[in-house]
């Protein structure tokens, strides 16, 4: 298969012109990686629950003290791992997006959506573990993050996805995709 004119990646961002034409099974590899990503957020997810992992999540041991001390953000876990109304949001948020993320990836539904979430998530698994130095650049949490950020800026969950799907329904007679145009922010 040779890459098509449709093949075509191009950008231009301060000055500098990034140019393209990925080969047509590129678009595997997208879905892929989609997957692999969302069967890692999924059973991520679903070892934090007592039914599975045999204890239930617990956020304060990491927030308390798993944090490096040399982390912008150790002061501010330490303190939402101290309070307890706030650690019991943090115990049922954590898992319960994570299971959500996986499925919304692997299903191709507002994958945008999912990939911000999931980015996010790692990001704060990220800061959490910096330990100041340039080999954090190398850490697995931030990894993942770009990944699902490039995830939702190839629009993944259009290839074999339910997102090209979910575009089309048809809503007073117009796609949702047109007739509410910001939607196709979070699908994709």
């Amino acid at each position: 298969m040779a890459a098509t004119s449709e093949n075509r990646l191009e950008s231009r961002f301060g000055g500098v012109t990034l140019e393209s034409n990925p080969h047509a099974i590129s678009a595997w590899f997208v879905v892929a990686l989609r997957f692999l990503m969302g069967g890692m957020m999924l059973f991520a997810g679903l070892g934090k629950f007592a039914f599975v992992g045999g204890e239930p999540f617990d956020a304060s041991g990491y927030l308390v003290h798993g944090v490096d001390p040399a982390s912008p953000v150790s002061g501010l876990y330490a303190a939402m791992g101290s309070n307890a109304a706030l650690l019991e949001i943090i115990n049922v948020v954590v898992p319960v997006t994570q299971v959500l993320i996986g499925v919304a990836l692997i299903l191709g539904a507002f994958v945008r959506l999912a990939a911000l979430g999931g980015a996010m998530q790692m990001m704060m698994f990220y800061l959490g573990g910096w330990e100041g130095d340039w080999l954090a650049l190398f850490d697995s949490a931030l990894i993942y993050a770009v990944l699902l950020l490039a995830l939702g800026a190839f629009a993944a969950g259009r290839m074999a996805g339910l997102d090209r799907y979910i575009e089309q329904l048809e809503v007073s007679g117009q796609p949702l995709g047109e007739r509410y145009p910001k939607l196709r922010y979070l699908l994709g």
